[in-house]
């Protein structure tokens, strides 16, 4: 009886071995054929990045360190003036 189903699977798999043979080349020809069929892919962007005459956004710079200015050397002055100097001038009643 084992030998009857060893016959039975190696006759099965020589079969699926000759078939795969077959069918690979099939696939790919098929394959190769719908691949003529496919529509164009669609333009995504409106001007080519490498042509030197595209219109591109202006290029700016601002300095990051513009806005400092040095606090030294600074004149020693009493603490309770520098912070009434800076504080919030109070709200006018109506």
């Amino acid at each position: 009886m084992r030998t009857l189903s060893g016959a039975k699977s190696a006759v099965a798999s020589a079969a699926r071995g000759r078939h795969f043979r077959f069918c690979r080349p099939l696939l790919a020809t098929i394959a190769l054929a719908l691949s003529g069929c496919m529509p164009a892919t669609p333009q995504v962007t409106t001007a080519d990045p490498a042509d030197p005459a595209a219109k591109v956004a202006p290029v700016g710079y601002r300095s990051t360190v513009t806005p400092y200015t040095s606090l030294r050397p600074a004149a020693p002055a009493p603490w309770r003036e520098r912070n009434d100097a800076v504080v919030p001038q109070p709200k006018q009643d109506r």
